[in-house]
């Protein structure tokens, strides 16, 4: 049995906010472990959606949500790398809005 599963995550980063934001957090996305740039304007990490292992991420109306194929443990860290890098960087706490994050 593979301990592969599919994650999912909104987080307060808004389409609306300014390009500065905007500006950040591309800078976050580069620098996260696993970084493999962008195809058809998706940003994905460690591979894309035909491989095992992935994350991609895509701007919502629910904010910015990430979509992954990894392990839960390796998921959590990294998702929890990325809010706590990107909160450094953006001036504001990022996290789930359905955890109060607004």
């Amino acid at each position: 049995m593979s301990n592969i599963h599919s994650q999912k995550c909104n987080l307060n980063i808004w389409y609306y906010l300014p390009d500065e934001v905007w500006d950040k957090v591309i800078t976050i996305y580069e620098s996260m472990p696993g970084w493999i740039g962008y195809k058809n304007g998706i940003p994905y990490w460690f591979g894309q959606e035909d491989d095992e292992v992935f994350i991609m991420a895509s701007v919502e109306p629910s904010g910015l949500s990430f979509y992954a194929q990894m392990s839960n443990s390796e998921w959590s860290s990294w998702i929890e790398n990325f809010k706590l890098e990107t909160t450094k960087l953006v001036g504001f706490e990022v996290g789930e809005p359905e955890d109060g994050f607004i």
